[in-house]
């Protein structure tokens, strides 16, 4: 049965995604909600634009009164909250926004979803969700193999692993997931939460180290590496977690908890030196792209290592991711390269490269 789904910040990196998937893949109604900040780009979304299943309201999250007209004016059965501020390295040079859009804005919008869920018809109202899209940066550090044993085996996130941000970012985002779980603890509003690892991609805004990286070597620029680059991320291709997403809203059970994983660990500077391998062979120069690599110092509070265990969501719901790091991190690199117009109108914008984070 075709549903109506809120997604907000659906003009960002992964909401985007999620429209692009929801209308082009599904039936499904999509009203994308976004305020349209530094890195919502409705460029991103011109593919389903001329949907007549796809709605654009330009709302901040903080905004009770215009979020609630918009529930009221299209009878959600689903929201999928994906609107936040993302990136440390900005937490870390202005945590008051990450506050005010993560924490103050989820608290808004779950009070407009539950004025909005507690008056609806009991039918729908049984088929309600509320569905919170977070990071596995809410749980921490992880051991890195530098730190133990040969051969010992390494833990993983799961969805039981205590909370332990370490950055105002993930402390911002592990307030909103509490948040929500206190709303169904409380008040019943049913809801669900989703954990994912890093995600990489096409649009993907420059400030994340993958794009910065493609775009830096392209322009001839050092491609900085934080510290040694041995940091270690599971890697997620951005159209794998879409899918995932929307099966969760779709599928999940109210008050569980799912974390949603590439199985790809890679230390940066493999992230790096990989890109610099494509780019070598499908736009080579005189010089090796490597070349262009640049250590500088690292960001403070810098966690070492992120590794989800996603074997609860492929156990429950049947979901595994479909592109491998070597053949995602390729579609990346090439979809950068043919997409030079997205782009470039990006860093004409409000962002043109430059270090963010350095901290004092």
């Amino acid at each position: 049965m075709s549903k109506t789904i809120v997604v907000t910040g659906g003009a960002g990196f992964i909401g985007s995604a999620v429209v692009r998937h929801l209308i082009n893949d599904t039936d499904h109604t999509v009203v994308n909600v976004d305020k349209l900040t530094y890195a919502g780009n409705l460029e991103s979304l011109t593919s389903v634009d001329n949907s007549d299943r796809y709605h654009f309201e330009q709302v901040d999250i903080c905004d009770a009164g215009n979020i609630g007209r918009v529930l009221e004016a299209y009878q959600p059965d689903i929201i999928m909250h994906l609107a936040a501020e993302s990136h440390v390295d900005r937490s870390i040079d202005g945590p008051g926004e990450f506050i005010q859009t993560n924490v103050v804005g989820t608290y808004t919008l779950l009070e407009q979803a539950r004025a909005y869920w507690s008056k609806l018809a009991e039918e729908k109202k049984a088929g309600f969700k509320f569905h919170h899209i977070s990071t596995d940066e809410v749980y921490g550090d992880l051991p890195h193999p530098d730190e133990v044993e040969a051969d010992t085996e390494l833990p993983l996130f799961t969805e039981t692993t205590p909370y332990a941000p370490s950055s105002p970012y993930s402390a911002s985002k592990a307030s909103s997931d509490q948040l929500v779980r206190s709303w169904l603890r409380t008040y019943k509003l049913p809801t669900l939460v989703t954990n994912c690892s890093n995600n990489y991609g096409p649009y993907h805004f420059p400030e994340k180290l993958i794009p910065l990286v493609i775009l830096n070597a392209l322009a001839g620029k050092p491609l900085p590496v934080y510290g040694k680059g041995n940091q270690i991320r599971d890697w997620l291709y951005v159209e794998d977690h879409a899918r995932a997403l929307v099966l969760v809203a779709l599928e999940g059970k109210i008050g569980e908890t799912y974390n949603i994983g590439g199985h790809n660990e890679k230390q940066n500077i493999e992230v790096v030196e990989t890109i610099c391998s494509i780019l070598d062979d499908v736009k080579p120069k005189n010089a090796k792209y490597a070349e262009q690599i640049t250590y500088v110092q690292d960001r403070p509070g810098h966690d070492m290592r992120y590794a989800i265990d996603a074997s609860k969501i492929q156990r429950e719901l049947g979901w595994t991711p479909q592109e491998t790091f070597e053949s995602g991190i390729r579609k990346t690199v090439e979809w950068y390269l043919n997409n030079e117009a997205w782009w470039k109108a990006v860093l004409d914008g409000s962002y043109q490269g430059e270090r963010l984070g350095a901290g004092s």
